[in-house]
């Protein structure tokens, strides 16, 4: 079972494209029998927060679109209307429900459109004119006892309800909350009737523009498990939650609520299971909140609170947590990448099918063929074929492979595949050939995240689309070969000739930057004049260690920004490439992001992404800091030991931070951890066969093997974090020096962590600022890992995937022995006090 996990940050558009006017006429909160909503009228809910009415998508992401009541034109052209409810103080239009998703209204029937009460008792959008009347939607069909006296009333929570005047139960007769969207509001249930079978769910939009059925759903099934799942064949579920185990969901969300200070006090989850139903909810505790919760065009259940600070929906919580966990969220012939921007890609040799769906975040349409394959089966059964095959390394395989057993080398795989005019790929892993046919879904790079694989995908090709290949038992002609190197050369030059160019246009350093020339990502080349004007003059100093000073900025963008400001020409030098060519090439959630940089003269400046809540350092070791609770260091250790997974495994070449440490960690506005400061990083081999000769780090989190002159592996990295995990669970430096009445001594908190690990007395180790409040089970799975973190033998410490695993609690470590050069330290202590 997946764990869970927060993802933060990010805005979802869910409306931005799509507006309403605030000049609609508004009718209250009820709509009575006999009378009619016109496309120029609005419900208003008693308190305010929601409003019902039409709304109009729009083509054009980024535009703003129109209403029937205004005289305001738009350039791009409208998909249709829609009868909605959405938050009506919101200046970002949200719209949380939707009657007519699958049955949009033209412009020229909007003028006849009317939400009204049938003669049968329906709620029904009727288009009605002197002769004719059509209905667009109807609320069940059901045929009413009641008809003059019923009334559609807006509820204060949303909720639209249609019920009998005369009638003093509390039922309604129809609700929307029984039916809706995309969304789930506080008090909307997500279950099943088990009388009448009838089952609440919630389907995703198929774009931001097109509240259509999409392709995923939110249910509980006849088995009572909660699933998240495609909504049309096949059927794969993608994350599930198993029957009887709904209650430790609850718990768990309540633990992370509380964690939040964006949530503390603000929801509170529900379950239930009797005779007559099963069903989750939740209930705002705070009126004033706005909440909901969006099952996303990619699959996602989200939970989304409006911050009234920014004015923008913060993202809270997120399942699965991995984008690309979601069945065929890229589609068909595409590799998905959770730490790529966008997450979707296209396979060599392919297109998208629809680039306009692409920009709306619908992206289940994939990608097709820039060429048919060239394969053709004769009368004799016998297949002719120049298709060749590409590679598609560190990926996960696609979705519903087919096993050839007869298939028992990597060339009869691929030989098989060839001779099938049908198959699209293969692979040949732990000597087992998988072949596909028709499209291919599902395939994800390794992350270092939620996906792991190394597995390679050998996709079938267009001979003419493959830029460069081999073919078995055959030569390649000498022509291709005086062409092929001409050409190359003729690059060479002309990509010689434009990084000179560059590199006088922004007066880079004296020698290239090694891998900078790859960076299009979106690093920008500050001005030093610009970088000034943004920091007042470097006049709000943050912070600063042995390289420089670190200052806060405004871009005129209202970005707020962190310039470090390098001193000294050849450490400044020296680490202004170290952190350009590392943390220049690679995003993920828990490395600290780089804006830009500025190279002219002798300024060296880096520009980061500014963190709100500084260093872990002063949250622990401070006094005068506000306390961080065990959930959020528990958050913490896992966010940095995943920044640090993808360092070591993710990148291109595995990248050694070097000098893991709380100073270097930095917390943002949310607490989630970024990894800083890469003036020490080093690129290394897959092989680990360079050796460090500049020693590099800071005491207390060295690993022994820096000085012992042996190669340098990430596992230095492994025994800096073991230490950082140790000083959190305390709130005290590893090796503080201590004055007792017995004279001077050292105590090293390590030793002590070991020996009360061993002894089952963890409670002394925690931090007494949390005056008791911990998971023993978190914390005893914490002290675990960061003990065998901080083993001697470099061979003896997990690896970071393992660390991972483990903190998240999906493997276990055993207690660990204490190492040799500790158990000195401690002797050697001894000896000295008496």
């Amino acid at each position: 079972m997946p764990p869970l996990y927060i993802l933060l940050g990010g805005l979802l558009l869910f409306s931005s494209l799509h507006t309403t006017s605030l000049s609609a006429t508004a009718r209250g909160d009820t709509l009575a029998a006999g009378e009619a909503l016109a496309a120029s009228d609005k419900l208003i809910s008693r308190n305010g927060k929601f409003a019902l009415g039409f709304f109009q998508f729009q083509q054009s992401p980024g535009t703003t679109s129109k209403s029937p009541n205004t005289n305001t034109n738009t350039t791009s052209s409208s998909l249709g209307w829609y009868l909605g409810i959405w938050f009506n103080k919101i200046p970002v239009f949200t719209n949380v429900w939707v009657a007519n998703r699958e049955k949009p209204i033209t412009d020229r029937e909007l003028k006849l459109a009317q939400l009204k009460i049938s003669g049968d008792g329906n709620l029904v959008i009727m288009l009605s004119n002197a002769s004719t009347e059509s209905i667009i939607w109807s609320t069940t069909g059901i045929v009413f006892t009641s008809t003059n006296n019923t009334s559609a009333v807006l509820m204060n929570n949303g909720n639209l309800a249609l019920k009998p005047e005369t009638s003093s139960n509390e039922v309604p007769l129809w609700q929307s909350f029984d039916y809706p969207t995309d969304v789930g509001l506080p008090g909307a249930k997500i279950g099943r009737n088990k009388a009448t079978g009838f089952n609440h769910q919630f389907i995703s939009k198929k774009s931001l523009i097109d509240p259509g059925l999409g392709s995923y759903s939110v249910q509980i099934d006849t088995n009572g498990v909660l699933l998240l799942r495609s909504r049309k064949p096949p059927f794969v579920v993608y994350w599930s939650w198993p029957s009887g185990k709904l209650a430790e969901l609850v718990s768990a969300l309540n633990a992370l609520l509380d964690m939040d200070p964006r949530t503390k006090g603000l929801l509170k989850p529900t379950y239930a299971d009797n005779d007559k139903e099963v069903y989750f909810t939740y209930t705002l505790l705070d009126e004033s909140a706005s909440v909901f919760v969006p099952i996303d065009i990619t699959g996602q259940l989200k939970l989304k609170v409006w911050s009234q600070a920014t004015e923008s929906w913060q993202n809270i919580y997120a399942q699965p947590s991995y984008f690309c966990t979601t069945y065929a969220v890229c589609g068909p012939f595409t590799v998905c990448n959770g730490n790529a921007s966008p997450f979707c890609s296209c396979m060599e040799s392919f297109y998208q099918k629809s680039p306009r769906d692409w920009e709306l975040d619908d992206r289940t349409g994939g990608c097709a063929r820039n060429t048919p394959l060239d394969c053709t089966t004769s009368n004799k059964s016998t297949t002719s074929s120049t298709d060749v095959f590409h590679p598609i390394a560190r990926v996960s395989l696609p979705y519903d492979p087919r096993r050839l057993d007869d298939a028992t080398t990597q060339s009869s795989c691929a030989k098989a595949c060839l001779n099938d005019c049908s198959c699209t790929a293969y692979a040949y892993t732990n000597s087992i050939c998988s072949v596909w046919h028709g499209e291919l879904l599902n395939v994800n790079q390794a992350d270092g995240n939620g996906i792991t694989s190394q597995d390679v995908l050998y996709i079938r090709l267009a001979a003419r689309d493959l830029k460069s290949f081999t073919r078995d038992n055959k030569r390649i002609p000498i022509v291709v070969i005086v062409v092929t190197c001409s050409a190359s050369l003729g690059f060479l030059i002309m990509l010689v000739l434009l990084l000179m160019i560059w590199r006088n246009r922004f007066k880079l350093c004296g020698a290239p930057l090694h891998g900078i020339q790859g960076t299009g990502g979106g690093i920008v080349a500050f001005r030093y004049t610009d970088l000034c004007h943004a920091t007042r003059n470097f006049s709000e100093r943050l912070g600063g260690g042995g390289f420089g000073s670190v200052f806060k900025g405004v871009l005129s963008d209202s970005t707020t920004i962190a310039v470090k400001r390098l001193d000294g020409a050849r450490q400044g030098e020296k680490q202004f490439r170290a952190e350009v060519s590392s943390i220049g090439l690679i995003q993920h959630i828990n490395l600290v992001k780089l804006i830009g940089f500025c190279c002219g003269g002798d300024k060296r400046l880096l520009v980061y992404e500014h963190m709100l809540n500084g260093s872990l350092d002063g949250h622990l070791f401070q006094s005068n800091a506000a306390v961080l609770s065990w959930s959020t260091r528990y958050q913490i250790a896992i966010g940095v030991a995943r920044g640090l997974l993808y360092l070591h495994k993710s990148c291109r070449e595995c990248i050694i931070h070097c000098d893991i440490k709380p100073e270097n960690i930095l917390l943002d506005a949310s607490f989630v951890p970024k990894i800083a400061d890469f003036g020490m990083a080093a690129f290394v081999g897959r092989d680990y066969s360079r050796v460090l000769t500049t020693f590099r780090g800071t005491a207390g989190y060295l690993a022994p093997e820096w000085l012992s002159g042996v190669a340098i592996t990430p596992k230095v990295d492994v025994y800096s974090f073991g230490m950082v995990l140790l000083e959190i669970i305390s709130g005290r430096r590893n090796s503080p020096e201590v004055h007792s009445s017995s004279g001077y001594h050292v105590t090293y908190f390590p030793v002590q962590a070991i020996s009360k690990l061993h002894d089952g007395d963890l409670q002394s180790l925690m931090d007494p600022q949390l005056q008791g409040d911990f998971n023993l089970h978190e914390a005893e799975r914490v002290c675990k890992v960061a003990c065998w973190c901080i083993q001697d033998n470099e061979f003896d410490r997990p690896e970071m995937v393992e660390v991972v695993r483990a903190l998240e609690g999906l493997q276990e470590f055993d207690i660990p022995p204490m190492p040799r050069l500790l158990a000195a330290i401690t002797q050697s202590s001894d000896a000295a006090s008496l």
